[in-house]
């Protein structure tokens, strides 16, 4: 997803120096493109890459810049890291993002920040050019807890579709009228409106969103009800599943083969 942004920014007007541990970068080293910058920028797999890169880029940012992560990390590791930016002098926005590779290659994402004012105000003018909803939910933190809660959602609700199409499928009906009326009706979402016809229905099954980082979001999730003394079956039950699936499905799988997962579920109870 950082490659389409960072093209947004260059047309833009932004310098853009860039690292990619994949190559294709502009700069050998994250220290190395961190060189004078105002703002630092990550799209990384996780909070612990985060950290590293952040920690490692340090000492060639200049004083008072901004570093704005929008991975999806952990949110309590996410202020232990802007209190060590802050006792440098370096502000600190969390960013994640919603909308998978479609929406950074057209600029469409929805943006959850967290931080000061101050800092989210410095962060928004890039960030406008890189989605197209963005929202200031908190202080630092609260974006990737945002984060965490929206795919929460999101999966619980896929799991949730995948298995009423199972049963539609069983029954005998054809998906296209089924879902006709269930999106002009109240249990219609995503992935009943998108995910289904557009990936399942077609055989695409290419969202462009691992099944391994849902299934790390979720968890995150998870960490947080537990830290906060929340009562939450419903998200340990999703997280069970997905950790499930991922542990069945290729290092690589897309999270909509899930569905995959499920049908063969299916069937093996079936037995």
């Amino acid at each position: 997803m950082g490659v389409p942004m960072a093209g947004h920014l260059r047309t833009a007007g932004y310098g853009v120096q860039s690292y990619d541990k994949r190559g294709g970068g502009t700069h050998a080293s994250p220290r190395h493109a961190a060189e004078g910058a105002d703002i630092l920028l990550t799209m990384l797999p996780d909070g612990n890459v985060v950290r590293d890169v952040v920690l490692d880029a340090l000492p060639a940012l200049k004083h008072g810049a901004l570093v704005i992560d929008m991975s999806s990390s952990d949110p309590l590791g996410t202020q232990a890291l802007g209190a060590a930016l802050t006792a440098n002098e370096i502000g600190m926005v969390d960013a994640p993002v919603s909308g998978a590779v479609r929406g950074a290659r057209d600029a469409s994402l929805a943006i959850m920040c967290g931080g000061s004012t101050s800092d989210f105000v410095r962060a928004k003018p890039v960030l406008e050019k890189l989605g197209r909803d963005i929202f200031h939910v908190g202080p630092l933190g609260a974006g990737h807890a945002v984060k965490a809660l929206n795919n929460y959602l999101g999966a619980a609700g896929t799991l949730a579709g995948f298995e009423a199409l199972l049963l539609a499928q069983k029954l005998g009906l054809e998906p296209k009228p089924v879902l006709d009326a269930i999106n002009a009706s109240t249990g219609r979402n995503w992935t009943t409106e998108r995910k289904i016809p557009q990936q399942v229905l077609t055989g695409a099954f290419g969202s462009g969103f691992k099944l391994a980082l849902m299934t790390k979001d979720v968890a995150i999730a998870a960490t947080l009800a537990k830290e906060l003394g929340v009562e939450a079956p419903y998200l340990r039950e999703t997280l069970k599943h997905w950790r499930a699936a991922a542990k069945a499905m290729p290092e690589d799988a897309d999270h909509i083969e899930i569905y995959k997962y499920q049908a063969k579920r299916s069937k093996r109870r079936k037995r």
